[in-house]
């Protein structure tokens, strides 16, 4: 890239490049994926929730209660849209609830 055009880029511009010459995405998929399942999820949610792991398209949420993970186990395909609708991205597309 030219000097001249690299003073013409936006700050949005240079991030991307910086995360894409670094291989960052996956790390800023992953704290993504966990911001926005506390804010899709709520609070009532999170509160039961002990970890969360985006394995490739795969998300691992691990809860404390068993009668909570049977609940959610009916709506897996809705929580997975509402996630990836959140994300702007189709990024998971199965979930593990453990």
């Amino acid at each position: 890239m030219s000097k001249r055009h690299q003073e013409n880029q936006s700050i949005e511009e240079v991030l991307k490049n910086f995360v894409s010459k670094n291989n960052l995405q996956k790390g800023l998929d992953k704290v993504a994926v966990h911001d926005v399942w506390e804010k899709v999820m709520g609070p009532a949610i999170t509160k039961y929730t002990r970890n969360i792991k985006l394995d490739r398209e795969t998300l691992f949420i691990e809860l404390t209660s068993s009668v909570l993970r049977e609940e959610l186990s009916y709506g897996k395909q809705k929580i997975i849209d509402n996630l990836n609708h959140e994300l702007e991205k189709e990024l998971i597309k199965k979930l593990v609830l453990r």
